[in-house]
């Protein structure tokens, strides 16, 4: 793990709240807009990209040129850029386009700083909403219209008292959603569509369990970052690190954590 001192952390940090802040500003430009359009980034499958994605991660770059020039960083949109520090910033700049694009207020940027063991601090930001969730460097809280407030995850209770999220419900795979459907039955409560909001309330409290299939780096490493700084666990569906992305669980202890575990593998 790269040595990082308290000074450096200070202002790792205070990046980090820049490029949300910049990104603020070019999504919100664009949210709810008539007549905004998205390109399709597949032939197999709707996978919009706005000019609002592309607006928000060359703001985050702009910044990071400026003030943080040898780190490298790793975009959804721009791929990555090589850096001679260590750290390497992860953007997603819209996490749930889709979502964007139907103006629905659960889409978020994903702001995150990493070295090679995986995130050291994230950001999960909601602009419209204007709710900020940050955890790493021995912070875990989330700022927005309710205030600052401490992040901590829900105690542990049973899977047959848990409320499960995912985004898509075919999950990924047949095979992957055969094994979300074993972990669904047994759950109290089944909800979709979320995209990195779902991960904001596993750290707040609010939920117990994200189970998702075929994420990227850019996707999971500040929910990983927020997630474990409010207490919480997030790894593959064998409980291997997932910080370069795939399939992805999400728990707010690590006795749900156990048992979806010992679901997803059948």
């Amino acid at each position: 793990m790269t040595r990082i001192s308290e000074t450096q952390q200070d202002d790792l940090i205070a990046t980090a709240h820049a490029l949300a802040d910049a990104a603020r500003v070019e999504t919100l430009a664009h949210f709810r807009s008539a007549g905004l359009a998205a390109d399709n980034k597949e032939t197999s499958h709707f996978d919009p990209v706005t000019v609002a994605d592309r607006a928000s991660e060359r703001a985050m770059r702009a910044i990071l040129a400026e003030r943080r020039p040898d780190d490298a960083i790793l975009g959804e949109e721009f791929g990555p850029t090589p850096g001679t520090s260590g750290l390497t910033w992860v953007l997603d700049p819209i996490d749930g386009t889709r979502s964007y694009l139907s103006g629905t207020p659960t889409w978020g940027v994903l702001i995150s700083v990493a070295d090679a063991t995986g995130p050291l601090f994230g950001l999960i930001d909601q602009p419209f909403i204007g709710e900020r969730f940050a955890g790493g460097f021995g912070l875990a809280e989330v700022k927005g219209p309710m205030g600052l407030l401490p992040l901590r995850v829900r105690a542990p209770r049973p899977l047959s008292e848990a409320i499960l999220f995912t985004t898509f419900p075919e999950v990924g795979t047949p095979a992957d959603g055969a094994a979300f459907t074993r972990v669904k039955a047994q759950a109290r409560l089944t909800r979709y569509g979320l995209d990195c909001y779902a991960y904001a309330l596993v750290a707040a409290g609010q939920i117990d369990l994200v189970i998702e299939a075929g994420l990227q780096a850019y996707d999971v490493q500040a929910p990983i970052a927020v997630i474990e700084a409010a207490g919480g666990i997030m790894t593959d569906w064998q409980g291997r690190p997932v910080h370069q992305g795939g399939r992805v669980l999400a728990a707010a202890n690590r006795e749900i954590h156990a048992e979806a575990m010992a679901l997803l593998a059948g």
